[in-house]
């Protein structure tokens, strides 16, 4: 793809979204128009340029429905959905606060969402908000769309005693607010890049990590105990908190600024070492090692933007590609499902995606038909990991984040 073209065109155009703010919301770049929302669709998968991949999750063949709710969250409006995955029952919503965006759900059933209002705590046992924990952020008025202020990626401590949740702030450098989960109470703000999409964390609680979209950038958190974080300097005293590094995080380089569409989106933290790999395009994978700040970047062949990206637990990276920059050069939506091995298969989706959740067996992927821009749709689609086979879930309204409740 002509990377260097597209980058100049998206300085002179000021292009919106995945690039810099808009004039005016939803100023969008022209893309491909999304097919009509599909139903009980099939589609074989696409063998990766690298190779047939081998089969997926591994195990017999999926059930085509499954028990398992969906918990969605409803950045069109300001509740999250329970959905039934098997597409048989009613979706149940419950108010939380304007437009969540990220959320993650603990081994007690509490589920953190976090919304342009605060970070809402709410039970998926009983499907009630229980709490919402204002922000120390100065965000400006609540807003909503797409670099509305307040809490984008939201991540758990391994023991559930801390909740992290990026906090955007309009036109600046974003932060890190640690939630201590019992007494519902920011402990700590750390400064971390701007527009912190995402937010994950080490398998053994040991660093946190956020994705900052705008300034191309990781940046890398210890912890601490969770108290006493320092403002703008990041350094943390005794147990407290603090910015360990930032790393930068561009294959494509920073040309072009906010107007760049090459930007990272959302990363996953791979078990065996801890490494988190971000991919761009649909063509590069970087695979950063955090302790040093070192990254390889290896290839991939969707050859579309790519948001959204989860792990199954045997391994397998799921990358949500949510279509054309280029509709002349690029390809459309897409679910990649990259091997440990590295090897690929790329399923068609119906139309722009943003995020994605595997099942606790490994067999189904969950991709929210929210997205961040024009094109979202309200649902989420079911695509089985061994067959390739979609089917649409309705349900939500404009859902970004998910999780699966079993």
């Amino acid at each position: 793809m002509r990377r260097r073209a597209l980058l100049a065109a998206a300085v002179l155009v000021a292009l919106a979204g995945c690039a810099g703010p808009p004039s005016a919301e939803g100023g969008d770049p022209p893309r491909t128009a999304p097919a009509g929302p599909g139903r009980t669709d099939t589609v074989a998968p696409r063998p990766g340029r690298t190779g047939e991949a081998k089969p997926s999750p591994t195990g017999s063949t999926p059930p085509s429905r499954s028990s398992a709710t969906l918990l969605l969250a409803d950045f069109g409006a300001d509740t999250v959905t329970f959905l039934p995955a098997d597409g048989r029952g009613r979706p149940d919503a419950v108010r939380v606060g304007a437009a969540p965006y990220g959320l993650a759900v603990g081994a007690d059933g509490r589920a953190w969402v976090a919304t342009a209002e605060g970070l809402a705590v709410v039970d998926t046992r009983t499907r009630e908000r229980v709490a919402r924990v204002p922000y120390r952020t100065r965000t400006g008025p609540v807003a909503r769309g797409e670099y509305r202020g307040g809490g984008m990626g939201v991540a758990l401590a391994p023991d559930g005693r801390h909740a992290y949740v990026g906090v955007n702030v309009p036109d600046g450098r974003g932060t890190l607010e640690v939630v201590d989960t019992r007494t519902l109470r920011v402990t700590a703000v750390l400064p971390v890049g701007r527009r912190p999409f995402d937010v994950d964390v080490a398998p053994d609680g040991g660093r946190v990590y956020v994705t900052a979209h705008d300034s191309f950038e990781v940046t890398v958190i210890d912890p601490g105990d969770g108290e006493r974080g320092s403002g703008a300097g990041g350094a943390g005293e005794g147990g407290a908190p603090r910015v360990e590094r930032r790393v930068e995080v561009a294959p494509y380089g920073t040309e072009g600024g906010l107007g760049s569409w090459l930007k990272p989106h959302y990363a996953a933290v791979r078990p065996s070492d801890g490494h988190l790999l971000l991919p761009f395009e649909g063509e590069r994978l970087v695979d950063l090692d955090p302790a040093t700040g070192r990254s390889r970047v290896r290839r991939m062949t969707a050859h579309t933007h790519q948001h959204g990206t989860a792990l199954t637990p045997d391994g397998h990276l799921l990358v949500v590609g949510t279509g054309p920059i280029d509709p002349a050069e690029d390809e459309g939506p897409s679910l990649t499902i990259r091997a440990p091995d590295g090897t690929e298969r790329v399923v068609p989706l119906d139309g722009p995606h943003e995020n994605v959740s595997a099942s606790p067996d490994g067999r189904t992927a969950y991709v929210t038909a929210g997205y961040t821009r024009e094109g979202w749709r309200d649902g989420a689609t079911a695509v089985d990991l061994r067959t390739g086979k979609t089917r649409w879930l309705p349900g939500g309204t404009r859902p970004v984040g998910v999780a699966v409740l079993e």
